[in-house]
């Protein structure tokens, strides 16, 4: 059987996307390959094929314990014969699963690097090459290896034992982000050293990307959750007390929020993200330690609360929105305290010269991001050295274009302040003194009697901390983590200082930022989504949804494990009156025919 027919029939679709033939032909020839595809892209086919065309199984190295078990149930359903090994299984269990394993009866096993790495499960790997059943080594979420990166994995450095063991076997190293440095260091550590690179575009354009500046978080949380009413999605905080602060407001709102992060106890954790997983209408709030490599398919939006690290973490994040291609958003608030402590955070960190060179330059190119005035979708594949033409239509800055001003005078204003005050003071203070605020702390150390004192009252305090923002965006000033946050200019603030250099600012925009007119087209563009030839039947639909629900409830999988959603509306629109007609409905193949086909047939009929 060849690969295309393993498609169709296993997996339920008609043909491969972008470059997924060619890597799959590439390692069933022996050849290894570095795979950039974006979330949603159909990485997992490109390793899920090759074990199901020979005999043999195909090893999966995965961080993911927590979902394992649902990739596993997914390939099951599709009558893939795939187990997991992980720390959550009991002893009986492991045992039957490693006799599977040597008895040839598994297609796939998924294992986390930990166990991988373990003598016991090495031996196993030494009988099944001997044999030679080893088909291949898929090594996902391969960013793990960087010691740079967001999401790093010691044990991922020593998966290299993978080449020097097993020289023979193909591998293939997969993600949904990694910029230069990181691919080159996936390469490195990997010892992969001859692989081809395959890179597919890293375009979303279901996504809709919007920063807003941050004025009344919680009121414009909920303005923004208001236009996603019954739909899932996920919360980004920097912090677990955020986390826990913000789940139990949201809770209070009538909004079904649960809170994850590494300091809740494993059985809370596995809990929430199991209701996430299996549930509608779920809010996850959560510190990064929620989500990567989460199928979820109908996450509808992604909100950042507090800054990400890079915009490799937040390409990676917002990923996890929209898996199905259905509209989606990446929203995130965005203010002058966020620079202020990405800035400190690298200047206090342990680490050395070079690596916080590495996290000073990637906190600019964010920055650089949150404040363009440019299409933020062709910056953001910029970074990952793609090229984009053009406006896309569908972020804050092409479906409204910020105004720029002319901010010299401004920040000459807010550099003498900055330099009259000894380069003491945080922009709180620096603010007050601009518009001519006499405090006690003002009295205290006589800024009162400064030259300065009172020169922006003409401008409000949201103004001054919108200058203040884009200058230390820029690079123009630095936040000294040494004193307490004291803002200092730099040697880029030298030119507009002296007026040798003109300085464009984006203009600060309306109050309560969450509500826009974007939120007016958040509605306008669902109902153009590629949904909508479906939406003619909600009956059929909603039927359907009913009886995966009591499916997914009876087999105590995720519901779409059974199928996705784009599968459901593409039942009702297509109305199939027979198992040949059931095939062609792209996502039921083989095995999910014969299994759910007669429902599936007598349900649409009475529907």
């Amino acid at each position: 059987m060849t690969a295309l027919d393993t498609l169709r029939q296993v997996f339920g679709y008609p043909a491969f996307r972008g470059p997924q033939a060619e890597i799959i032909d590439h390692l069933s020839s022996g050849g290894d390959a570095l795979v950039l595809m974006p979330t949603g892209g159909g990485k997992s086919l490109c390793y899920q094929i090759p074990p199901l065309l020979r005999p043999g199984v195909g090893v999966v190295v995965s961080p993911l314990i927590a979902l394992m078990q649902d990739q596993v149930d997914a390939l099951r359903q599709a009558g893939v014969r795939a187990a997991f090994l992980n720390s959550s299984l009991d002893y009986a269990t492991a045992s039957e699963t490693e006799r599977q394993l040597l008895a040839g009866t598994l297609d796939l096993i998924y294992v986390a690097p930990e166990r991988l790495l373990t003598e016991r499960f090495l031996a196993l790997l030494d009988r099944l090459n001997a044999a030679g059943n080893l088909i291949l080594f898929a090594i996902d979420e391969a960013h793990c290896v960087s010691q740079w990166g967001h999401d790093f994995r010691p044990e991922y450095i020593q998966l290299s034992i993978l080449h020097e063991r097993y020289p023979s076997v193909p591998r293939i190293a997969l993600t949904a982000t990694a910029d230069a440095l990181t691919r080159r260091e996936i390469l490195l550590r990997l010892g992969l050293d001859n692989a081809r690179i395959f890179i597919s575009s890293f375009d979303r354009p279901n996504i809709r990307y919007s920063v807003v500046e941050r004025d009344n978080p919680r009121r414009q949380l909920l303005d923004f959750l208001a236009t996603h009413a019954n739909e899932a999605g996920i919360v980004y905080c920097l912090s677990r007390k955020k986390v826990d602060e913000t789940a139990a407001w949201l809770a209070t709102q009538g909004i079904a929020a649960l809170a994850y992060h590494a300091g809740l106890d494993t059985a809370t954790r596995t809990r929430h993200q199991q209701r996430f997983l299996r549930e509608d209408a779920i809010v996850m709030v959560a510190t990064i330690a929620f989500g990567m490599g989460i199928d979820k398919p109908d996450v509808r939006f992604v909100v950042h609360l507090d800054l990400p690290k890079s915009l490799e973490a937040y390409y990676q994040e917002t990923g996890r929105a929209g898996r199905d291609g259905e509209p989606a958003e990446a929203w995130m608030t965005y203010g002058l305290n966020d620079v202020m402590i990405h800035r400190m955070r690298i200047d206090e960190s342990t680490a050395g010269e070079e690596q916080k060179r590495i996290e000073r330059g990637k906190l600019d190119a964010l920055l650089a991001w949150c404040e363009t005035a440019e299409c933020r979708r062709t910056r953001l594949l910029a970074y990952f050295a793609e090229t984009r033409e053009g406006r896309c239509g569908n972020c804050d800055t092409c479906l409204e274009p910020p105004e720029l001003w002319d901010g010299t005078m401004a920040a000459q204003k807010a550099m003498s302040a900055i330099l009259r005050t000894g380069q003491r003071f945080g922009a709180g203070h620096l603010i007050d003194l601009l518009r001519g605020k006499n405090t006690p702390r003002m009295q205290q150390f006589g800024h009162a009697d400064l030259p300065t004192f009172g020169v922006g009252a003409d401008t409000d305090e949201a103004g001054w901390r919108s200058v203040f923002r884009q200058m230390l965006a820029g690079g123009l000033l630095h936040a000294d983590a040494e004193a307490y946050g004291a803002l200092k200019l730099t040697a880029a603030a030298r030119p507009v200082l002296k007026g040798e250099a003109v300085l464009q600012l984006r203009r600060q925009s309306a109050r309560h930022a969450g509500k826009s007119a974007l939120a007016g087209r958040r509605t306008e563009r669902r109902k153009t989504s590629t949904a909508a030839p479906a939406d003619s039947h909600p009956g059929i639909v909603e039927a359907l949804r009913g009886w995966r629900a009591e499916q997914a409830k009876a087999q105590g999988v995720p519901a779409y494990v059974i199928l996705h959603d784009k599968t459901l509306h593409e039942l009702a629109a297509r109305q199939p009156t027979n198992q040949d007609d059931l095939l062609d409905v792209p996502g039921i193949g083989q095995a999910k025919a014969e299994r759910y086909g007669a429902a599936l047939l007598a349900l649409i009929a009475a529907a």
